[in-house]
């Protein structure tokens, strides 16, 4: 019970600050509609077999853009750490009885909780540009942002606790992101590209978890398509939570 009581002080404490700087949110979420308003509009003149959809490009490109939304708004996340480290914040919670595992989740559930609320949103304007797809696809795509949420964010955390520099954490996330999103087929389906690209974006867990949102969106529910993206999400979930967990522990003995 204090775990939790600790977690919900520290997510009320980070949710108090967003509120009274809300402008990053509002950022954060003005490029995936940037993108939904300037790039949907080509996908229309896709055939749409290429899409996989069914006469909906949108089906296509909103899951797309919430993953992106969530690899963007959940991996720089950690520059807040770093930020509170520099300012002493971090170092007065250590001499404080709260748990240091409710540091970090008091944090990411902060994180998750604006990531959904984004997510809500670029629905609602994805619908006003044409978007048709059941609701319980778009709950299913939540879901698959908090999944994403929570362990992107925790890693970041963890991440940014570990290099202290802005310098060095911008550049590192940079270059591990920027081929994972080229690859998962956000844009445009990987299908449109050479074999040899195809199999390299395989790497990409992305690809994985986007194919899924696709695939619900097109009230396709049950299925290897799904069943992988599931298991990619949460797996990545899960790892990237014990080693932020292991690293917050460890760094704030």
């Amino acid at each position: 019970m204090s775990f939790i009581r600790d977690t919900l002080m520290v997510f009320r404490r980070q949710e108090r600050l967003a509120l009274r700087n809300p402008a990053w949110v509002i950022i954060g979420l003005m490029q995936p509609i940037l993108y939904l308003a300037l790039f949907g509009p080509l996908l229309t003149r896709l055939p749409a077999a290429t899409l996989g959809t069914t006469g909906n490009a949108y089906k296509f490109f909103v899951p797309g853009l919430l993953i992106q939304l969530g690899l963007f708004g959940s991996t720089f996340v950690g520059f807040a750490i770093i930020s509170d480290w520099r300012a002493g914040v971090i170092e007065r919670f250590r001499v404080t009885p709260v748990s240091r595992l409710a540091i970090m989740a008091g944090r990411v559930l902060r994180d998750v909780v604006t990531l959904v609320v984004q997510a809500a949103v670029l629905v609602l304007v994805g619908v006003a540009f044409g978007l048709r797809a059941p609701v319980a696809a778009v709950f299913i795509g939540f879901g698959f942002i908090v999944l994403v949420a929570v362990g992107l964010a925790s890693v970041s955390y963890a991440t940014g606790l570990l290099v202290k520099s802005e310098d060095s954490f911008a550049p590192l996330v940079n270059t591990v992101v920027v081929p994972l999103l080229l690859l998962s087929g956000i844009f445009l389906p990987m299908t449109l590209g050479p074999g040899w690209l195809q199999g390299v974006a395989r790497i990409s867990p992305f690809r994985y978890i986007i194919d899924a949102m696709r695939e619900a969106y097109q009230g396709q529910y049950f299925n290897t398509i799904m069943v992988e993206g599931i298991a990619v999400a949460a797996g990545m979930a899960v790892l990237f939570l014990w080693l932020g967990s292991r690293v917050f522990v460890r760094e704030n003995a």
